[in-house]
């Protein structure tokens, strides 16, 4: 077979490939359409989710971890009929506002930021952080709680590898 040949196909192939995962599953979770999708095809183009639970209402609970660093999850929620009812990314510094020292509580937490990307056990309690986007730098929110599940503190700390080494938190 000749290069030049070789290459045509290899292009033809790759093209194919790309618009395969355009339509089959590459769709971002924030295109889905409230009222109009499906839960069904949601999973059929947007892919499995990274964790899935139910609400005190019976509503289904998908969450989607992604971007680079894992710095969006989105969650979608869909009714007992099969359908959407919202998509909300969940990983925002309004979001956490929310959390109140004090106050706000694991499971509260967990509802308002999602599953954490990482746990850490420190002699001063139970830390739980989500990577997260702090235009135009990545960076991370933290709460630690106390031994009741109570938040006992709350920080938002920049990346030191996206602001030349000058971490500090908020």
């Amino acid at each position: 077979m000749n290069i030049t040949r070789w290459r045509a196909r290899s292009l033809h192939g790759i093209a194919a490939a790309t618009a395969a995962m355009v339509l089959f599953g590459c769709a971002a979770p924030g295109t889905v359409v409230p009222q109009q999708s499906t839960l069904t095809q949601v999973r059929d183009r947007v892919g499995f989710p990274t964790d899935v639970r139910f609400d005190a209402n019976g509503d289904e609970l998908w969450e989607y971890a992604r971007g680079p660093g894992g710095t969006e999850t989105y969650l979608i929620r869909g009714g007992r009929d099969g359908r959407v009812k919202e998509v909300t990314q969940l990983l925002t510094v309004d979001r956490f506002a929310q959390v109140e020292v004090g106050k706000t509580t694991k499971a509260q937490i967990r509802d308002w930021l999602g599953r954490p990307s990482d746990l850490r056990y420190l002699g001063s309690g139970l830390v739980w952080e989500w990577r997260v986007l702090i235009n135009p730098e990545l960076g991370h929110l933290a709460v630690r709680f106390d031994e009741g599940g109570i938040v006992r503190e709350k920080m938002v700390l920049t990346d030191p590898q996206t602001d030349d080494g000058k971490g500090d938190s908020n």
